[in-house]
């Protein structure tokens, strides 16, 4: 059989560095580019995903974005129910489904702590944490592509190392992430950074910005938020003007926080598309994952007038960003994916003060240490304060199975005893036990869907708690807005599809971020090396040539 679709296999179910980089005026231009004679498939693919970006952002501000996310929603095929549709909804996690089309479930990477943490991949040229994709199980789109064409480029930057590691998975490419005020990259990778990333490093660009203000793009009377919250940034510094400190080293740790970081990663990406030539041979990809509406997001609230701004800023740089591209490359031989990490839930001081609807921080921590601690006295081990269960992101793990059976203590007990208790914490809604998500009806509850879609057999996971609407697992650190709930907040992310192949227009029922490597790999002509969880969307596809 020639079509391709045969041939997949599914299992069930700121301010600165904007007037730095844009000339006046390009700011707003759409990005048209040159028209060229098309070949039988694009020459690049572009992959952005937005850190934290909801939906309803497109949707709330659509008469002001008027640049590369209004054009991309004009344009592009928009799939209206697009989802991280699995539980664990955070950074990690989900930058693994984006070109894999397979579930966490399935690329082991099922948390942030157990993301690309790896001590034996130091860093190059700074200090900070080693970083690989050796936990990732399974391919990409990167090694389907490579494996009909060895020649094909790939460059992959972040702000953070899981959002450029985890998108291309093993593959050993051009990877990059902002550290300590440059871009950098791990051993895993090379033992050396190019000349071209060096020369980017030694303009200092993050450390120039010491002292300079993230002013609001457009008039005050355009922004309906209030923007003296007390319940944003912990109570501190609400209000704009936001000034990045004057000291240059302090400031290139603050800029990761405002809009500017975002155009710097994007000068940054285009400084790496013109030195490696993307997209003027064969297919290459390009995967770009922005962070800065993530920390915007955490720190100020989904209902700011800071994520407000961000939005319009991501707008009007992205016009700029995908405006250089097609030039480049021509507007008829680029495709773009626009999609997101995960959603975000609204600060629940904010939740109680706006609607009255029960909201809440919730720890569990004081709970397990206390279980613990009655394990170490039934068990005869008082005082050895040994941990005997585990909890991360509303998964509670047996730390060690054999002790329990060595000191005659019933686990099934244990953990029944264990769920009454959590289930009278303010904001727990419901705890499953991964032995039941066989049974759940996956097509009406989508709770069970999304932590079926999240653990591998083998994580170790024996409960599963998940909280009420409107409550977020609290981090202990300060009072932000947070994420990692199988919850439509968290869960329903954008999804367009632009450029040459897609059919133009809005796309109903459920479009999942694991169906967005197979789509491009239908479009592609090319294959999935192993089983994947995702289905491409050919309704969105124009025939191929």
């Amino acid at each position: 059989m020639n079509d391709p679709t045969s041939r997949w296999r599914q299992r069930p179910e700121g301010g600165y560095f904007l007037a730095m980089i844009l000339p006046a005026g390009v700011a707003l231009a759409a990005f048209t580019g040159s028209i060229t004679p098309a070949p039988s498939r694009p020459k690049l693919v572009v992959v952005i995903t937005v850190d934290q970006l909801r939906p309803d952002y497109l949707n709330r501000w659509k008469t002001q974005l008027t640049g590369g996310l209004g054009q991309l929603m004009t344009e592009g095929a928009v799939f209206t129910d697009g989802y991280q549709d699995h539980a664990i909804t955070e950074t990690a996690p989900g930058h693994s489904t984006i070109l894999s089309g397979l579930w966490p479930a399935h690329t082991g990477i099922m948390r942030n702590s157990q993301g690309v943490q790896d001590s034996t991949a130091p860093l190059i040229g700074t200090s900070g944490p080693g970083a690989s994709p050796r936990r990732f199980r399974g391919t990409t789109l990167v090694d389907w592509l490579k494996a009909s064409d060895p020649n094909a480029r790939v460059l992959s930057v972040s702000r953070k190392d899981r959002g450029a590691i985890l998108p291309i998975g093993q593959a050993k490419e051009q990877v990059y992430w902002y550290q300590s005020g440059i871009f950098t990259t791990s051993r895993y990778y090379s033992d050396t950074l190019p000349a071209w990333v060096q020369s980017f490093n030694a303009r200092h660009l993050p450390f120039k910005a010491a002292n300079t203000a993230w002013t609001l793009l457009l008039p005050d009377s355009a922004y309906k938020e209030e923007d003296n919250e007390p319940w944003e940034n912990a109570g501190r510094d609400v209000v704009f003007p936001h000034r990045l400190p004057a000291d240059s080293v302090r400031a290139a740790a603050a800029i990761t926080g405002v809009p500017a970081m975002d155009s710097l990663t994007l000068l940054f990406v285009l400084e790496g598309f013109e030195a490696l030539r993307l997209g003027r041979k064969g297919t290459d990809i390009l995967a770009v994952s922005l962070s800065t509406t993530d920390a915007i997001g955490h720190a100020f609230g989904p209902d700011s007038r800071e994520i407000h701004d961000q939005v319009l800023r991501l707008d009007r740089y992205l016009a700029w960003f995908l405006k250089r591209v097609t030039d480049r490359v021509g507007r008829d031989n680029v495709v773009v994916v626009l999609t997101a990490d995960h959603g975000v839930t609204s600060l629940p001081e904010r939740t109680r003060a706006k609607t009255g609807a029960p909201a809440y921080r919730v720890q569990l921590d004081t709970l397990l240490s206390a279980v613990n601690h009655d394990l170490d006295r039934l068990t005869g081990a008082a005082g050895t304060s040994r941990e005997w269960l585990g909890f991360d992101t509303g998964m509670l793990f047996l730390q060690d199975n054999g002790r329990f059976a060595a000191v005659g203590v019933k686990t099934d007990s244990v953990l029944d005893a264990l769920a009454l208790r959590i289930l009278r914490v303010q904001g727990v809604a419901r705890i499953i036990k991964p032995a039941d998500l066989a049974r759940a009806d996956t097509a009406s509850d989508p709770t069970a869907r999304r932590w079926l879609h999240q653990l591998s057999p083998d994580a170790g996971v024996v409960l599963t708690v998940t909280l009420q609407p409107g409550s977020i697992w609290d981090p202990g650190s300060s009072l932000i807005a947070m994420h990692g709930q199988p919850s439509e907040d968290d869960a329903h992310v954008p999804i367009i599809f632009w450029g040459r192949g897609i059919n133009r227009g809005t796309y109903a029922g459920r479009m999942n971020t694991v169906d967005i490597a197979p789509t491009l790999g239908v479009l592609l002509g090319v294959t999935p090396l192993s089983l994947i969880d995702g289905r491409a969307r050919t309704d969105a596809l124009a025939p191929r040539d």
